[in-house]
Order: C-alpha cells, then structure tokens, then sequence
C-alpha cells in the first residue's frame, strides 16, 4: 500500500479515535521557525498550518491532549495535530508505512522484527529518531472485594498472569499479606487483546525479575486464557467491572481501583512516577544504535527501595528528513514542544508521569532539532 492510499484508509479511523484538536500559531505571516529554547523551554512557532497526524501508544493519550493543548496556547494559527491511540504496535506500523508523520511507543523499534530497517527505508534511507517523551509506572490493578492493598513479588506475579495461582487466597499471596483477608475466589487475570508496548514493558519485567516466567517480552500477551481487552481502556473497564480480577495498565489511567506493591530488594513499592523515573536514569543505552536513536534496556531487577522497576519508557519515532517542508515544521515544532520543560510538566500534571531528566531532555531536543526538508 502507497502512502496516500494508506493515509486516506487511516483517516476514518483518526477521525473516531484520535485526539483532534486545532491549534494556532504566534506571529503573521508564513514564515516558519520550529526552533526550541536552548533553556529548555518551547519556543513559540510562526505560520504554521495544517495537519499532523501521530498514533501509537494508548499510554501516552493523556499526555497528547496536554501536549496538544500547550501547543495551542504557543500558537496563533490553523494547525489540528491528530494522534490515534491505537497501540505501539500499530503506531509503529502505521510510521514505517507513511501513514502518519510521528509515532508513540512504549518499547523501541526491533532490529529483530525488521522495523528498524523498515522505518529506515520509510526514511528516505536516514535512521529514524527516537528520543523519549514519557515515564509511568505499570501498575498492577486488582479488584477484590475487602481488600484494599496488596504486596506481591514479582514470582508471584508471574504466576498469577500464567494461570499457575489461580485463587485469591493461595498461600504464596497470603503468606506477603498476612493482614488481609483474602477470600476463596477465582483470580481472573486481564491482559491486553492488541499488540502493546505496555505488555512488552510488563512481560519484559517479569522475565527479568521472576525466575516463574517463560516467555519472551512481545508486544503480544503470550499466556491463552485469562481475559483479553483492547487498549488500556479497555483493561481498565475489564478489571473494574469484574470480580478478582487483576490487570496491568499505565498508573496513570488505573483511577480509583487499587494497586499492588511490588517487591524490590527486601521492600514493598508502590507505583510512583519518581520510582520509575529513578530505574529509567539508572538503565543503560541499548547497544548498537545511531546517535539520533536514544533507546534503553531498563534495568528490571534493580534492589533499590527507591525505585519501582515496573515502568515503561515510551518514544516518539520521527525521521530526520522529510520531503514536504510544512510536514517537517510540524513535527519538529510539536516534538520540540514535548520534550520542552513545559510540555514534560504538562504531561506530569495531566498523566502523572515523571518529567525527563534535564540531560536526557537536553539530549532528545539536540536530536529533534535535527529535522528538516530535503
């Protein structure tokens, strides 16, 4: 499928599902600076107009909407950025295959999978930009009728998502919680039906933490049974409207239903966006990337009591180059703008995510200023 084919087959579903908001742009005339601060605040765009259209990460929904609003404030003309949260999976997909100009992910572009290579090529042959935009804990939600808090390490965990404990009151979660009383009730462990960055984040936990887990960390829920929904939404919605039931989702969208504390080193931790900021500043670059790709291999078995290791790191994927110079205004103003201080507190206030620390913020704007027409 060509690109114009592709964006008119995408359309219908940005136009139900996306966050689509116009925005305005500072100044008169059309001409056009997508430049950044160099204190770290945006700096207001001129002239810009049309459309940008992202999707990707559900994760990052909130996030969006604060970051497309801030934008608006910036600006004084006619610009609707659309961001479709259908998952990084297909966020990623959409990218490689030009039906969007950006995309947001909860795990960076695989080599294994070919999408690096694919998203090189959709690049007119430059590697792709991939700088970070957003830092939440996973948080593990349940439902359960008389219990409010829970401690579990992450054997347990594993065993629970596996089917390998299956009621509420099975010893190896009493014996963490000997103050709760666990009723002898089915557990019904909810995971996400689509192709999600959350999952690879969560899987990739329990893979690394846990000596219970088997599989490898994939997009895809590798365990049949349980309960599949879509997006986080739909996780949420599911373990809130069932009965001992228990799923993973961005802390920030769990809302009202409560969370475990997952066990690190000889402590419980609770979810918490300065937890997760801590193991992401502390894990090393992943090997083997371009200088304008800012991936990292997150340090899952961390014994700091600090931390909270349970977290997902998401991107945003951009090329260096685009053909149409309006299109490379847009996405350098826009990515600018998120990894500003103001946008990173935005998305803080909105998301309850953890702002980018200055010399990670400092590195994705020097990547992102690289993008322009050619």
């Amino acid at each position: 499928m060509n690109r114009t084919s592709f964006r008119k087959a995408l359309a219908p579903s940005i136009a139900v599902l996306a966050l689509s908001i116009s925005l305005t742009a500072c100044g008169a005339g059309n001409e056009s600076d997508a430049g950044s601060a160099s204190d770290g605040s945006s700096e207001a765009t001129g002239g810009l107009s049309g459309d940008l259209n992202g999707a990707g990460a559900s994760s990052q929904e909130k996030a969006q909407g604060a970051w497309a609003t801030g934008f608006q404030g910036m600006n004084d003309g006619n610009v609707t950025v659309n961001y479709d949260p259908v998952g990084s999976g297909d966020g990623r997909t959409n990218f490689i295959e030009g039906g969007v100009s950006f995309a947001g992910s909860d795990s960076y572009l695989s080599d294994d999978e070919g999408e690096l290579s694919g998203a090189k090529e959709r690049c007119n042959g430059e590697d792709p930009i991939e700088v970070p935009a957003y830092v939440s804990p996973i948080a593990v939600a349940f439902n359960v009728e008389g219990v409010d808090a829970l401690n579990l390490d992450a054997d347990t965990i594993a065993q629970i998502f596996d089917g390998k404990i299956t009621t509420w009151n099975d010893p190896a979660i009493a014996d963490q919680n000997p103050d709760a009383t666990l009723p002898d009730l089915t557990i019904t462990p909810v995971h996400r039906s689509d192709d999600s960055g959350t999952t690879k984040n969560f899987t990739d936990y329990l893979g690394k933490a846990s000596e219970s887990w088997s599989y490898e960390a994939e997009d895809a829920f590798p365990v049949k049974g349980g309960e599949a929904a879509e997006g986080t939404s739909g996780v949420i919605s599911a373990v809130s409207g069932g009965k001992g039931t228990i799923g993973y989702a961005d802390e920030s969208q769990v809302g009202d239903l409560s969370v475990v504390s997952v066990k690190v080193g000889e402590e419980y931790v609770a979810p918490s966006a300065e937890g997760a900021a801590l193991v992401v500043e502390s894990s090393p670059a992943a090997e083997g990337r371009a200088d304008v790709d800012m991936a990292v291999d997150i340090d899952r078995t961390t014994t700091d009591a600090n931390a909270y290791p349970v977290v997902l790191l998401s991107y945003l994927i951009a090329c260096q180059t685009y053909e149409d110079q309006a299109e490379a205004d847009l996405v350098k103003g826009y990515l600018s703008h998120i990894v500003s201080d103001e946008g990173q507190q935005a998305a803080s206030e909105e998301a309850g995510s953890a702002p980018l620390s200055s010399s990670v913020a400092e590195k994705a704007q020097s990547i992102v200023d690289t993008i322009s027409a050619g």
